[in-house]
């Protein structure tokens, strides 16, 4: 009566492109990624990926973060490195330096540190991720 067609192999993709990193978690050690990483638990250790990065409101990143694009909810006690857009988001607590293409910040966000915006600030080295300020 009803037909479902189901693609395994579209759901692994779809499944593998995101890492969660679930609350509770704590991570001691650095995460290197070429999908999006979302973290709403804790993670001591520097942070690198070569895609988005969601830090969600019950997130902690005690680390550098080193990204193409990244949305903060969380806390980050560490220096951003975001080659794109970085948003600070709700009521997020940043603590270190800050380079990016683009910043938006929303009002109700906390940020501590220097901040360095522009299309020429940022580029993107041959390893993974590795943002750097030009």
């Amino acid at each position: 009566m009803f037909k479902s067609k189901f693609n395994l192999s579209n759901m692994e993709t779809t499944i593998a492109s995101t890492t969660i990193i679930a609350a509770g978690t704590t991570i001691n050690g650095d995460i290197k990624s070429e999908g999006d990483i979302r973290i709403d638990g804790t993670l001591n250790g520097n942070l690198t990926a070569n895609a988005k990065i969601f830090i969600g409101a019950e997130g902690m990143v005690k680390g550098n973060i080193n990204a193409v694009h990244a949305d903060i909810f969380g806390k980050v006690k560490g220096n951003l490195k975001i080659k794109e857009l970085l948003q600070l988001l709700g009521k997020c607590d940043v603590e270190g330096d800050i380079f990016a293409s683009k910043l938006q910040i929303e009002p109700t966000a906390r940020f501590n540190g220097s901040c360095h915006t522009g299309a020429s600030v940022v580029g993107l080295n041959k390893e993974l991720g590795n943002v750097v300020n030009k």
